[in-house]
């Protein structure tokens, strides 16, 4: 090696790095957010904090401080299905609305660890993306969803005309169901059957939840994970920001939308 080039190197490494600050709050975020951001999703949140900053930039730090994004992604697959016959496909794949509590949709996903399962039922809002209402259960029940419904309806008033979208699941068709939905002035919407893409909305909530909770990390115990589960819904509201948000987490979109408006 040259002797010029040699004291190149020992003159650049005695230089204070001018990114110091910048990657301790790379760090931080990365393990605020348990590796589930990359960095597009580290840029936006440097900028909320402040910092004016390149995302190629981030890109390039984040590969020396050797931080990936945990999160495994996935594929949804479809099949033709049928037209429902209990309520029609209102939807039919518009998910974008204007303003909170004009379409909602819901599902219901199944857990399977240490032998035993435990089933998740959650309203989600197309407006934001926010988790308006949920209930965690042991079984699949009809009680699970009416629950969900009570402690949704408490937040708005009756005959909104809200449309509220589902598959073809047996609670969605029970008819103390859809008796719930008319009392408060719902308009009822189910996909197609087999069509997930018909409630793309919910699989892709679903997916995330289990790319970023369920598949991310080890548990104990059913209870350990029934406790992070109700972390992560609070923290998928609250804190996690997204693209189309304007680098916003759910709730703060919707809270920043009502003073603008």
């Amino acid at each position: 090696m040259p002797r010029s080039t040699y004291y190149y190197y020992v003159k650049q490494k005695k230089k204070p790095d001018k990114y110091k600050t910048i990657k301790e709050e790379i760090t931080a975020i990365y393990h605020e957010n348990q590796g589930r951001y990359g960095y597009r999703r580290i840029t936006l949140e440097l900028h909320n904090r402040g910092y004016r900053i390149n995302h190629k930039t981030v890109q390039r730090l984040m590969k020396r401080l050797h931080f990936k994004c945990m999160v495994r992604i996935k594929k949804y697959r479809s099949y033709k299905g049928e037209k429902g016959k209990i309520a029609p496909n209102v939807i039919q794949r518009n998910f974008k609305t204007d303003a909170p509590n004009k379409k909602w949709a819901t599902d219901i996903t199944e857990f399977a660890l240490f032998g035993t399962k435990l089933y998740l039922s959650p309203i989600l809002d197309m407006y934001n993306g926010e988790i308006i209402s949920y209930n965690i259960s042991e079984r699949p029940v009809i009680g699970q969803v009416m629950d969900m419904l009570d402690k949704a309806f408490a937040k708005i008033p009756d005959d909104t005309n809200l449309i509220f979208h589902s598959d073809q699941g047996w609670q969605y068709q029970h008819k103390h169901y859809q008796l719930l939905l008319k009392k408060k002035g719902i308009q009822q919407s189910m996909s197609r059957k087999g069509n997930c893409l018909d409630n793309s909305v919910m699989e892709n909530f679903f997916g995330l939840l289990k790319s970023e909770l369920l598949y991310l990390r080890e548990f104990s115990s059913m209870d350990e994970f029934r406790i992070e589960l109700e972390k992560y819904i609070d923290y998928y509201n609250n804190k996690r920001i997204k693209s189309k948000l304007k680098g916003l987490s759910p709730v703060q979109y919707r809270i920043q939308s009502s003073l603008v408006a």
